[in-house]
C-alpha cells in the first residue's frame, strides 16, 4: 500500500533540494563512523572489553563506512557526477560503480515518491527516506551541535587508558 498522506516533516524537506538531503544524509552517516572509530581510540575501558570486542568494534566501523560510501555515492549522483567519477575513487570500472550501488540509489529515489510504508500492522507509517533527510530541521541543529562539541573532551582519553611497563621493566638491561 502506498501513503503518501503529508506530515509536518514534509515542509520542512521541501526546504532543501535532494543534493542537500543527501549531503545531510553523508554528514550524518560520517558521525557514525566518527564516533565508532573514537570509541576505538580511547583504551580507558579496555579492561571492561571482552575477548575479542575491539574486533567487533572495528567491524562495525568497516559497515558505517560502508554504509557513509554508499551516502557519498548518492550525494555525488544528486550533485551531478557521473559513474566514471564515482568509480575512479572506488578502484572500479563505472559499470560495476553502478552495478554496486544501483539498488541504494534506486532506494533513494523510490522514497521521494512513496515516502512511506506502512508497519505490518498498517497503522504506523515508516519513513523510507534516512532519518536526516527525512527530517532535515533536526539533523541540521543535530549535526551543528555534534560538530562544535568536537573541540571539546576528555585531555588524556587515550593516554589514562594505557596498560604502561613498571619502572622495572622500563629500565634498561645493563650489558
Amino acid at each position: 500500500m502506498r501513503v503518501t498522506e503529508t506530515t509536518p516533516y514534509d515542509a520542512d524537506r521541501a526546504q532543501f533540494t535532494r543534493q542537500a538531503l543527501a549531503r545531510l544524509v553523508l554528514c550524518h552517516h560520517s558521525v557514525d563512523v566518527a564516533k565508532s572509530a573514537r570509541g576505538l581510540v580511547a583504551t580507558e575501558n579496555d579492561p571492561d572489553t571482552g575477548p575479542g570486542g575491539r574486533v567487533s568494534q572495528a567491524f562495525q566501523l568497516i559497515e558505517l563506512a560502508e554504509r557513509a560510501l554508499t551516502s557519498a555515492v548518492i550525494y555525488e549522483r544528486e550533485r551531478g557526477s557521473s559513474w566514471g567519477e564515482i568509480a575512479q575513487y572506488v578502484g572500479i570500472d563505472a559499470t560495476e560503480a553502478e552495478e554496486r550501488f544501483a539498488a541504494a540509489l534506486e532506494g533513494w529515489n523510490t522514497a521521494f515518491d512513496v515516502p512511506y510504508r506502512l508497519d505490518e500492522t498498517g497503522r504506523k507509517r515508516i519513513p523510507q527516506l534516512p532519518t536526516a533527510a527525512y527530517d532535515p530541521a533536526w539533523a541540521c541543529t543535530h549535526l551543528d551541535r555534534w560538530l562544535h562539541l568536537q573541540h571539546s573532551g576528555h585531555k588524556r582519553a587515550v593516554s589514562s587508558g594505557l596498560v604502561m611497563a613498571t619502572p622495572a621493566e622500563d629500565s634498561p638491561v645493563a650489558p
